[in-house]
């Protein structure tokens, strides 16, 4: 059984949240949630609310335990970039992209043995 949560158009780069998601695929829930408590990086906390609805849903949904779960699978995909314009040098413009995120985890409950 799994549960998932998905955070869609997060304002992060996805290139910057995936540092810090591939710190937690494939950990405990406990370890993952320690691990983004302590990681310097801006992506932390969104990812750590990510990660407690997924444990909430599991737990809610589908009655699973709590201390048995797994991040399972977790990824940034890109989402919707906001594209505004700076002025520069001589009269020209150039372009900025704010980048989005769709952050998604998964948890399932660890098989024993």
């Amino acid at each position: 059984m799994q549960a998932k949560a998905v955070a869609k158009t997060v304002r992060i780069a996805p290139r910057k949240a995936r540092l810090v998601i591939d710190l937690i695929r494939g950990k405990k829930v406990g370890e993952a949630v320690a691990i983004l408590k302590h990681t310097p990086r801006a992506a932390s906390p969104i990812i750590e609310k990510v990660l407690n609805s997924a444990i909430a849903n599991a737990e809610h949904n589908y009655e699973m335990d709590i201390n048995s779960l797994v991040v399972e699978n977790a990824f940034v995909n890109e989402g919707p970039t906001m594209k505004r314009f700076r002025p520069r040098a001589m009269g020209r413009a150039s372009q900025i992209n704010k980048r989005t995120s769709h952050i998604t985890i998964v948890v399932s409950e660890q098989k024993e043995g």
